[in-house]
């Protein structure tokens, strides 16, 4: 088969796999989460088998534990968030008065400077244009929570699905793994094989490492910030950990919430706004030089403006079921672009302006 036959064929099996997931968006949701529960969890189940047990027992075992764990997580953390976030709703105004209150100042020399008067009810007009832009931007997110997969039926739905998805994904993890490799053209199942065990290899150092330091850093961060006495300090500490999917990103929104709660709610007292940059410096200290090492090892990580592309990319596009889906989408593009362009420089394409040993021999 000619090269232009095979790319023809892979484009087309490509647009076909996308018509697909475009045309089952709806219902792929809890797949999707089973297929990442059966993935993050089979290597643990991979190493029990080994040691003789069967492995449908040991399915139900790590399986049953991780709902459970996550079950009691999600009983303690989800009514301590809605109680502070029904909070930060209420004391909304009164932040916004306050800032107003703060940057008065800056805006009346502005004001002199442009000859132009700024009031508050300009301010929160503008906002609310910026915000309807903001919402305009994440339309894909949240019509996929409203309308893909999170409203009360389809939410149930997702919820008794998953489990049995992440269960039958588990026990025939062997099987699929052996039918897919079985599928590969024999001319280039080497390539292939190697090209997958790359994307492998990037999904799991980033997805599995990432995840378990985020979940690490967010818990970390809501005890010690609720235990310094700030406002909505488990609210901002979980929200820290989870933007912390994306390197320094996360991390840095905390601190300048954190440090601006900080700020409103003490009156500038010095003290404990030091107590609240304490326990970032400390928590990054502990990130950068304990925790990431010994999790993501050397591992290679992805760019934190290509997640942010692929996270906004996937959001756009299928809301939640997107999001879910592009950080194994991006890892998969990066490495198989990597594949291509050292193909084409390795090609004649790329050496056509270059003369060849012989050509530069006969020139001497």
């Amino acid at each position: 088969m000619k090269p232009s036959q095979q790319a023809t064929f892979w484009a087309l099996a490509l647009a076909g796999l996308c018509a697909l997931i475009w045309l089952f968006k709806s219902i792929l949701l809890p797949f999707v989460l089973g297929g990442a529960i059966a993935y993050l969890l089979n290597p643990v189940v991979n190493k029990l088998v080994r040691k003789g047990i069967s492995r449908r027992w040991v399915v139900l075992l790590i399986l049953g534990t991780f709902i459970v764990m996550v079950s009691v997580l999600l009983a303690i953390i989800l009514p301590i968030l809605v109680k502070e976030a029904i909070g930060f709703i209420k004391d909304a105004p009164e932040f916004a008065h306050k800032i107003w209150n703060l940057l008065e100042p800056q805006i009346l020399w502005v004001q002199e400077k442009i000859g132009q008067q700024i009031t508050l009810d300009q301010i929160q007009e503008a906002a609310k244009e910026n915000i309807g832009k903001a919402l305009q931007v994440s339309k894909g997110v949240l019509g996929g929570i409203t309308s893909g997969g999170l409203a009360i039926v389809d939410f149930l739905t997702t919820l008794l699905i998953t489990p049995v998805v992440s269960y039958f994904l588990l026990k025939e993890w062997p099987r699929v793994m052996a039918f897919v490799k079985d599928l590969l053209p024999k001319t280039h199942a080497g390539t292939i094989s190697d090209l997958a065990g790359q994307i492998d290899k990037k999904i799991s150092g980033f997805v599995r490492g990432q995840i378990t330091i985020c979940f690490l850093l967010g818990l970390a961060y809501a005890i010690a910030l609720s235990i310094a006495g700030l406002n909505y300090g488990f609210l901002i500490g979980l929200g820290t950990g989870i933007l912390s999917i994306i390197p320094f990103v996360g991390s840095a929104l905390g601190l300048v919430t954190s440090m601006g709660v900080a700020y409103l709610q003490s009156g500038g007292d010095l003290v404990f706004m030091g107590i609240v940059l304490g326990i970032f410096l400390f928590g990054q200290f502990v990130e950068g030089n304990f925790i990431t090492p010994k999790i993501m090892g050397e591992s290679v990580g992805l760019h934190p403006l290509w997640i942010i592309f692929a996270l906004m990319a996937g959001g756009s596009l299928l809301g939640l079921l997107g999001m879910f889906l592009s950080i194994p989408v991006a890892a998969s593009v990066g490495v198989i672009a990597a594949f291509l362009i050292e193909r084409y420089k390795s090609s004649i394409y790329y050496r056509l302006d270059v003369p060849s040993e012989t050509e530069t021999v006969k020139k001497k």
